[in-house]
């Protein structure tokens, strides 16, 4: 593809050559004769002088000289849709495949992907477009929008709703029963029904062998455009909001209320019975056991302002050194009140 036509369906400007073909897409170091790159982050501006790359998509501010670049808003997310272009998402055949196994009364939309071993039972529910591969189970009265795609061995639970342009990775369980046990009075524990609901809006993907748990009574909600990572657990009666990221092994006790635009990256633990403000950021494990007002970042555990965890953490590198002069003085007070 020439890089003149790729600009144009990227939207971008092109400065140098337009006339270059373009074959694929890599990273800056990965990068040869034919392919398009992208820098988004200025700390890696020095690999422009080395990248082999034939054209490099940069920010509208990003000065650079002697290389064939395409201008754009966003450069990570333009070199995303370009990537797309080079390899387009591959949808299995519509068609249902003689092993799966569908309730008679299970109701399917236009153009399903049903492939081998799929379990659909009673009372459901899928919109059209729907792409269910080996081994995926839907348990009774789950309801799902249009443009689902659940990977191999993902399983969506009893009366769970799922909305529009849904992904589940390999793995997943959407609206497993919640951890709930009452202690009895042989110190053993009876287990408490999890009667509740999971609802997951619109254009949420939950990745691999991630678990979302239903509610013990009420529901458990994933918003739009959440984005949960491998391997977090979201408890019972979690509230996530809209846009929010829940990095890789991260997770959330029972009953959580998070607000838009979070981000918990990756092994932050979030304690039970708390809110988390909007667009708060919580830095790799970090320990959340209270609340968290919006617009903040925060850091250690318990979790504090990222720039007094940073102040904290320099000085417990140095605490060694500091008990050592201390012992010191504290021997010489003890010789001078001696000496006294």
């Amino acid at each position: 593809m020439k890089l003149g036509d790729l600009a144009k369906q990227l939207g971008c400007s092109v400065e140098g050559d337009a006339s270059l073909e373009i074959t694929g897409v890599a990273g800056l170091d990965e990068a040869g004769p034919g392919d398009l790159s992208f820098l988004s982050n200025p700390k890696y501006f020095r690999k422009l002088k080395t990248t082999g790359a034939a054209a490099v998509i940069v920010g509208k501010d990003t000065k650079v000289e002697g290389r064939t670049i395409l201008r754009a808003d966003n450069p990570y997310l333009t070199f995303a849709k370009a990537l797309e272009l080079f390899h387009p998402p591959h949808r299995p055949p519509v068609g249902i495949h003689s092993t799966a196994v569908i309730a008679p009364d299970a109701k399917l939309g236009r153009n399903p992907s049903i492939g081998p071993y799929v379990v659909i039972e009673e009372g459901v529910e899928i919109g059209d477009d729907c792409v269910l591969k080996s081994f995926a189970v839907i348990y009774r009265g789950a309801r799902i929008g249009h443009r689902f795609f659940a990977h191999s061995h993902a399983v969506v639970r009893e009366g769970v709703v799922i909305g529009n342009g849904v992904i589940l990775q390999n793995g997943a369980v959407v609206g497993g029963d919640g951890f709930g046990f009452a202690k009895q009075a042989d110190g053993s524990y009876y287990k408490i029904v999890q009667a509740g609901s999971l609802v997951i809006e619109d254009d949420v993907e939950v990745q691999s062998n991630a678990c979302i748990d239903r509610a013990s009574v009420g529901e458990s909600r994933l918003r739009r455009g959440v984005k949960v990572d491998n391997l977090v657990q979201v408890g019972h009666g979690c509230d996530i909001g809209e846009n929010t990221l829940l990095c890789g092994q991260a997770g959330l006790a029972g009953s959580c209320k998070v607000g838009r635009n979070v981000i918990l990256t990756g092994q932050v633990g979030v304690a039970g019975h708390l809110t988390i403000g909007d667009n708060v950021i919580a830095t790799a494990q970090s320990g959340i056991p209270n609340d968290v007002e919006p617009n903040k970042i925060v850091s250690g555990y318990p979790a504090m302002d990222n720039a007094s965890w940073l102040k904290c953490a320099a000085i417990y590198m140095r605490l060694p050194e500091m008990h050592a002069t201390l012992r010191k003085l504290a021997k010489r007070v003890e010789k001078d009140a001696a000496g006294s």
